[in-house]
């Protein structure tokens, strides 16, 4: 439990230099604390830019308690990262196949949708493509773990309605499935709504990638 100090409002250290008496645990809402504030700090100022002691200063927290737990930013930024993407898990295992064919291809794009869960989804991936020089790591680790599965949920969920005999065969699922994805991004440097997109997206897509019921006799 996070305990406040009452001159300075800064979280009581609970882990003091030394062994914890009884083998007491870290604590998980100080973490969190760090966590959340590294995150603020990502999306205001960039990897580059933000700085340990404005992030120990936001979470109200002595620079000794963060580096008790993270010896670098470098390794602070992945645990902030990680703790969104588990965040987003639920996102790309939902099974989709009791939906109808065009609402589950609606429903996927819109998953696809990087602010789905985090609004801030966007300004952070720009920030991690602008830190493809200095810190090539960060960007990597944003296309395995939220590009990736983004891309990969269309391509599955295509993948299955081909198997429902409701989308062509010979549709290239990945360029499919990248469009989807970009789709997105078009419309946050357009400065457009993202609200539209999936039903808009998909009625674009699906009269040329379903299969129609002569196709459906012919196989």
């Amino acid at each position: 439990m996070v305990r406040a100090r009452a001159a300075s409002n800064e979280h009581i250290d609970t882990d003091a230099d030394g062994p914890r008496p009884g083998g007491r645990p870290r604590d998980a809402a100080l973490d969190e604390a760090i966590i959340l504030a590294t995150r603020d700090r990502l999306v205001r100022d960039g990897y580059s830019r933000m700085t340990i002691g404005d992030i120990a200063a936001d979470a109200k927290v002595s620079r000794p308690t963060l580096y008790r737990r993270w010896s670098t930013k470098f390794d602070l930024v992945v645990d902030a990262l990680d703790y969104g993407f588990r965040k987003e898990h639920a996102l790309f295992t939902a099974d989709l196949t009791r939906l109808e064919p065009r609402e589950a291809l609606v429903e996927t794009v819109r998953r696809l949708n990087p602010a789905y869960f985090n609004p801030d989804a966007m300004v952070l991936m720009g920030n991690f493509a602008g830190e493809a020089i200095r810190t090539p790591e960060l960007l990597e680790i944003v296309r395995k773990h939220a590009v990736e599965p983004r891309v990969a949920l269309v391509e599955n969920v295509l993948s299955q309605l081909q198997e429902r005999g409701a989308v062509r065969d010979d549709i290239d699922i990945h360029t499919i499935a990248t469009l989807c994805f970009g789709s997105y991004h078009a419309a946050f440097y357009r400065g457009e709504s993202t609200e539209e997109i999936p039903e808009a997206v998909v009625d674009v897509l699906w009269p040329g990638i379903a299969k129609t019921a002569g196709t459906r006799r012919a196989r």
